[in-house]
């Protein structure tokens, strides 16, 4: 499982830039919150071959699936939530892991690691009532 500012990442597929070769379909986990985006590390050694093969050939475009065998329920296994869920669910899920740190974070009197649950509550709250809002104008 992968964590960023705390938050744990989604795991989806995505496009990279390595200089000037695109390289698509790569496992990649993003933070929720943060938005950083992290080569899943099941997949970073293959990506980094890839990216330099490419590269060195000067492809501009390469699919990730089309030259690496992945094990997809190991990379999904590795992920709490995945993009193909209900943004409403991952949000939630989100907001809960949230809410259960920052229980421990008071229990244990830190009250720096408060302030940064409490920041990230603020911003998954904010997202969360998008998703109502956009809910409702559908």
């Amino acid at each position: 499982m992968s964590f960023c500012c705390g938050a744990s990442m989604i795991g989806t597929k995505g496009t990279l830039k390595h200089y000037r070769t695109n390289i698509h379909n790569v496992p990649i986990t993003f933070c929720p919150v943060c938005h950083s985006v992290n080569i899943h590390y099941l997949a970073q050694s293959e990506y980094d071959i890839l990216a330099d093969y490419a590269h060195g050939d000067g492809a501009t475009e390469v699919d990730f699936e089309d030259y690496v065998d992945q094990d997809e329920l190991a990379l999904i296994e590795n992920c709490v939530n995945h993009e193909n869920e209900d943004p409403m669910e991952v949000v939630g899920c989100q907001i809960d892991m949230a809410l259960d740190l920052l229980s421990f974070a008071k229990q244990i009197g830190d009250k720096e690691w408060q302030l940064v649950l409490k920041k990230r509550l603020q911003i998954l709250n904010s997202r969360r009532n998008k998703l109502i809002g956009r809910r409702s104008s559908v």
